[in-house]
């Protein structure tokens, strides 16, 4: 089933949300042929998931530790998102990395940790703009891949991976549908390679400056398996518009 996520980043208050979802929820009724994914704020987790009942729209969260607990200030264990109903987590977001500056290594250990805890990470790989300029995609995306596995190949089924290129997240400029076609085809054959027991579950979502006019185009590439939204799912009414676009 093709997978549309949103990824709201640090945006919508717990009442914005709220009302976010009274306007969305009724646009995607009765939707049953996609799986809706919404990740909200932390802050905003708990009101999502009260207003999220007798819905089918799945709850995700952007980030989390992979220590259970413990003097981590700040962070959030998959416990805690696991009790407020988080069956999905965004794990290695380009923002994450470049802002942040989170390592393969502590992607890696924040992958094993999800798998453990029963939450299916939606992994993010994809190059900045240099990369693509020196014709380094491939090799920048395989690097990625093969890191954040480590020590777990055998459970490449049991996550998501969202190409998001660098250079179109957020800029308005998002890449071709071709070219994305291109990277999902090498990423799904990729792991095959990682793993020969590889039974193709694993959904390869496109990421960066996806907008409703664009959505369908995207979706119609044999390798898309869904989206990974950003700014376009800020609008209730623009993301409804995104789930309905093929």
């Amino acid at each position: 089933m093709k997978l549309i996520s949103a990824n709201w980043k640090m945006n919508l208050t717990p009442s914005q949300s709220l009302a976010y979802l009274q306007k969305f929820l009724p646009l995607v009724e009765g939707i049953k042929d996609r799986e809706i994914l919404l990740c909200p704020p932390f802050t905003s987790l708990c009101v999502v998931k009260d207003a999220l009942k007798g819905s089918s729209v799945k709850l995700g969260a952007q980030n989390c530790y992979y220590e259970a607990k413990g003097a981590y200030t700040g962070e959030v264990s998959l416990e805690m998102l696991k009790e407020l109903e988080v069956s999905y987590v965004i794990v290695g977001h380009s923002e994450r990395r470049w802002i942040f500056g989170e390592s393969d290594e502590l992607i890696n250990k924040k992958v094993i940790s999800c798998l453990k805890a029963g939450l299916r990470p939606v992994l993010c790989v994809g190059e900045k703009l240099e990369e693509r300029e020196a014709g380094l995609t491939f090799k920048v995306v395989e690097t990625q891949i093969r890191l954040a596995l480590s020590g777990i190949e055998e459970y490449t089924d049991s996550l998501d991976i969202a190409y998001e290129p660098v250079w179109a997240i957020g800029t308005g400029t998002p890449a071709t549908p071709e070219d994305a076609q291109l990277v999902h085809a090498f990423i799904k054959d990729l792991l095959n390679q990682i793993n020969s027991k590889h039974q193709g579950k694993t959904r390869v979502l496109y990421g960066g400056s996806v907008n409703p006019k664009n959505a369908g185009e995207f979706m119609s590439m044999k390798d898309v398996d869904g989206l990974l939204v950003g700014g376009a799912s800020l609008d209730p009414e623009s993301f409804a518009q995104i789930v309905k676009s093929f």
